[in-house]
């Protein structure tokens, strides 16, 4: 039988646990357990309860063999009467556990296998959460990766010690992603899991803009700039707020960059998307005319209540306000967190913010006996649409039965 030397195999686990960036407790613990799994494997049975405690000065190990304390003895290997047990432990009572030491002389092949395994797997186990203790601590932040995969839904991204995934709905829509290409990203979640830390990272979000313009901003350090607010539809454009702290700096100017090399940094990284840089103010007037850039806005007019505006523009301006599909005026609400309606000078309500992903807005145009008033709102659930638009359905299906019927 060959035996197990166990001074070497100290010092080769120290080796890995410097390897592996693990604290030597840990390896310690995983030595102890595999041990105890041995003595088990070699001299002990599957039930038992063993424990192993290593001397780290001379490497020897004591293993103990842990008893229940019960009235009647069931099962040898695993249980003691009171009376046994206060041989081991005067102080032992009914339904504590004693201990009482064993010796041994050395393990086989098989038990130095499967101590091998067990030290392995615990290594794999602390691994995982170090990482993840690691990571965790990197929320919030931008991690440099490599493309490992690319799938249909999903990219595996390799970010050092661990692997992040990038999933469809945090890519930049139209963005091509192959394999050994290294790129941002931003670390939105770690997620705890069998395998270890899945990491959720992000190139849509936000969060992902700001941070890309700390970098290249270093004003924004001492607080000498800031971003009040950020709206984005990822791989379109984006809006920002920004604010100066310190007298006589501009802010645009200091995020846009000599010549915009700072702004256009930024473009590079998120496939040059659009990035409209405003001034905030605390006058939300004035900031929902900012965040509209490059409208010219005839006239605001605010609902306190309802945080709600209603802007005025040329019937020139009416396309710029709103945008392609609505995503300037779109992403105007979300920057100033108003809910903003375009205006034509006739008074013709042409496009309304949604405030909801559940709520489609109708709008009706008065009639003309109102005296010129403005248009009424009507708010209507998308499920009472849907279901009106289904009992028109059946309606007109039951209208041609009858009409087929009288022919």
């Amino acid at each position: 039988m060959e035996e197990m030397d166990t001074k070497q195999f100290i010092m080769t686990m120290r080796q890995i646990a410097e390897e592996k960036n693990l604290p030597y407790e840990i390896v310690e613990d995983a030595l102890e357990h595999a041990i105890a799994a041995a003595y088990r494997k070699d001299y002990g049975e599957r039930e038992q309860s063993v424990r192993a405690s290593l001397n780290v000065k001379t490497g020897e190990f004591r293993i103990f063999i842990v008893y229940d304390v019960v009235e009647e003895v069931e099962d040898e290997a695993t249980q003691k009467s009171l009376e046994e047990a206060k041989i081991l432990d005067k102080d032992a009572e009914i339904e504590g556990t004693v201990e009482e030491e064993v010796k041994y002389e050395g393990f086989g092949r098989v038990a130095a296998q499967t101590a091998k395994q067990v030290i392995l797997q615990k290594l794999r186990e602390a691994e995982r959460d170090v990482v993840f203790s690691e990571y965790q601590d990197k929320v919030g932040t931008i991690l440099n990766g490599t493309v490992q995969r690319v799938e249909p839904r999903v990219v595996y991204v390799d970010v050092g010690k661990a692997q992040g995934i990038l999933p469809m709905s945090e890519q930049i829509p139209n963005e091509r992603y192959r394999p050994t290409q290294r790129l941002k990203v931003y670390l939105r979640e770690v997620e705890s899991s069998p395998r270890g830390p899945q990491l959720i990272l992000s190139r849509a979000t936000a969060d992902f803009v700001s941070l890309l313009f700390h970098r290249e901003v270093p004003e924004m350090e001492n607080g000498a700039v800031e971003i009040k607010a950020i709206a984005r539809e990822a791989g379109v454009r984006t809006k920002l707020a920004v604010a100066s702290t310190v007298p006589n700096v501009d802010p645009v100017g200091t995020f846009v960059g000599g010549h915009g090399t700072r702004v256009q940094a930024v473009m590079n990284e998120i496939g040059e998307e659009k990035i409209d840089i405003i001034s905030y103010a605390e006058d939300m007037k004035e900031f929902i005319i900012n965040a509209l850039a490059p409208t010219q806005i005839k006239k605001v007019e605010l609902d306190e209540s309802e945080q709600r505006a209603v802007v005025e523009v040329a019937e020139d301006q009416l396309s710029i306000a709103i945008g392609r599909a609505g995503q300037n005026v779109r992403l105007a609400s979300k920057l100033t967190g108003w809910q903003i309606d375009i205006e034509s000078e006739d008074g013709e309500l042409r496009t309304q913010t949604p405030s909801s992903g559940d709520e489609v807005k109708v709008v009706e145009k008065a009639p003309k006996s109102d005296g010129g008033k403005k248009e009424k709102k009507k708010y209507v659930s998308k499920a009472d649409l849907e279901a009106s638009l289904l009992e028109s359905l059946n309606s007109a299906e039951k209208d041609e039965e009858v009409k087929k019927e009288e022919e």
